[in-house]
């Protein structure tokens, strides 16, 4: 494995670890899934590709519901999927230097898109209640990313430009 690789994979698994550091930090709310740890995943589009941002943020999903004893049980599959799949929206956002428009994207898919299959998996009513604890984890977690993002780029800014 030849070291820019081996480097993707270890950054991975760091951002991966933080999202685990973020996954104990949970929003008070009816959901007891709803942590902060998405930020550390939408912080990885900065160095990492959009997919691999993605792996970190099922990942971190999946640790999230681990330390909350799986309440909705497998259903987190399809939670760490659309964390995955909006991690990558936002990534591919940011890499096309559409750095207005990845925010609110980004909050209506992971806040209002992501819990909608659970009004027809489990029932209108969990919806509508999870809905606003989710709305406010992803706020809270794309403030922190707002205000880390610009730094973090400075910092991973090199001679011979950004490391891909």
């Amino acid at each position: 494995m030849d070291r820019q690789k081996l480097m993707k994979w270890i950054l991975t698994a760091m951002v991966a670890a933080i999202c685990a550091v973020g996954a104990v930090i949970k929003v008070p709310a009816f959901i007891t899934t709803a942590a902060l740890d998405s930020a550390p995943a939408f912080l990885g589009v900065v160095f990492l590709s959009p997919l691999l941002a993605g792996v970190a943020g099922f990942i971190g999903h999946f640790i999230t519901a681990l330390t909350a004893g799986f309440p909705l049980g497998p259903l987190h599959l399809i939670i760490a999927v659309e964390m995955l799949i909006v991690v990558w929206v936002f990534g591919v956002m940011h890499k096309k230097g559409m750095h207005f428009w990845k925010w609110p994207v980004a909050l209506v898919l992971n806040g209002i898109v992501a819990p909608l299959p659970f009004y027809f998996i489990i029932s209108p009513a969990f919806f509508w209640g999870a809905l606003g604890s989710i709305f406010m984890a992803t706020i809270i977690n794309l403030v922190i990313v707002a205000v880390v993002m610009p730094i973090l780029s400075k910092v991973f800014v090199r001679k011979e430009g950004r490391v891909h």
